[in-house]
């Protein structure tokens, strides 16, 4: 089971990858295991606490819970290291970079989140991006019509 955020790829340039747990509820996590995370909007903040937060995520209730007051899009705790958030909360001060979850897996009986340290694409990078996976699109499409002639 592995979900991934489509609006990664177009929207950052990744610079570093982390692997962190989440902290989640047992609803959440038979939820998560069924395929039902949206990781489109979700974005990671490092508190004044100290501790990194996943904020915007969307689990959706897990069908046969009994949980009344359920937020889907409630901020959930990540697990790191302090190390790692010393150096993470320096690297984003210093050079104006983000965190953004890149994607969701399971690694046995864990359910662990892929983030990444990114920088922000502007719109021109955007365009240069998608008119450059559709001319090898494109391409492939070409050379496949060549081959079945």
């Amino acid at each position: 089971m592995k979900i991934i955020n489509r609006k990664f790829n177009r929207e950052y340039r990744e610079i570093e990858t982390y692997e962190v747990g989440i902290v989640l509820t047992g609803p959440e996590v038979k939820s998560i295991r069924a395929g039902r995370f949206k990781l489109d909007d979700a974005f990671v903040r490092i508190m004044e606490d100290g501790d990194a937060y996943l904020i915007n995520a969307e689990i959706p209730i897990y069908e046969f819970a009994r949980n009344q007051n359920y937020d889907p899009k409630r901020t959930r705790k990540l697990l790191l290291h302090k190390k790692e958030l010393i150096r993470l909360r320096t690297k984003m001060t210093s050079a104006g970079l983000t965190l953004a979850p890149k994607s969701c897996y399971n690694k046995g009986p864990l359910i662990k989140l892929e983030i990444a340290l990114v920088k922000g694409r502007k719109e021109i990078e955007k365009r240069k991006l998608e008119k450059a996976r559709d001319i090898k699109r494109q391409e492939k499409r070409e050379a496949k019509e060549y081959l079945k002639v």
